[in-house]
């Protein structure tokens, strides 16, 4: 391990000696992660993106590798779709998730390649780092912070970090 490595502990989540309280998903960390379980994967994910709302997020507040979320971005949570678990654009017939949500959730998204770029079918998608909706709230299967140490999490990550969860 390494110490800009994310941690996931039963209470918490560890990053560069810090200890920041966050949210799992409702069904807990399993090692059998599947569509719509609600449960958060077990595993070492590493961080593959940044998307932030620029309307709610200033550019200068984010390193420069933040990608911002425009108002046709989704996320395609269908299992028989050929984009499963990408990026997408609006209009888009399959089950998707909007990135460009009206709640703050998505403000500050850091995406991981947990079944990423070349997914499993049925096996999850969009397993993020995003900010939690009230303080350790469940998630369906995302790991959630605080908004503001979601902020300086991604401030200090570094290349090659990675999200790791523990059963």
């Amino acid at each position: 391990m390494s110490p800009d490595d994310l941690v996931v502990t039963p209470l918490a989540l560890r990053f560069r000696g810090r200890t920041l309280p966050r949210a799992i998903g409702r069904s807990g960390i399993t090692g059998a992660k599947r569509e719509g379980d609600a449960a958060t994967p077990a595993g070492s994910h590493r961080i593959a993106g940044l998307l932030y709302r620029p309307d709610r997020v200033a550019a200068a507040a984010l390193p420069g590798w933040a990608v911002p979320i425009g108002r046709r971005d989704l996320w395609c949570d269908d299992p028989a779709h050929p984009d499963y678990n990408l990026m997408v654009r609006a209009p888009f017939s399959a089950s998707h998730e909007r990135l460009r949500r009206a709640d703050p959730l998505y403000d500050i998204v850091l995406t991981t390649d947990y079944n990423w770029p070349r997914a499993e079918r049925g096996a999850g998608s969009a397993i993020f780092l995003h900010v939690w909706r009230a303080p350790r709230f469940p998630t369906a299967g995302c790991v959630a912070l605080r908004r503001d140490h979601l902020l300086w999490l991604v401030n200090r990550l570094r290349a090659g970090a990675r999200l790791i969860v523990r059963q």
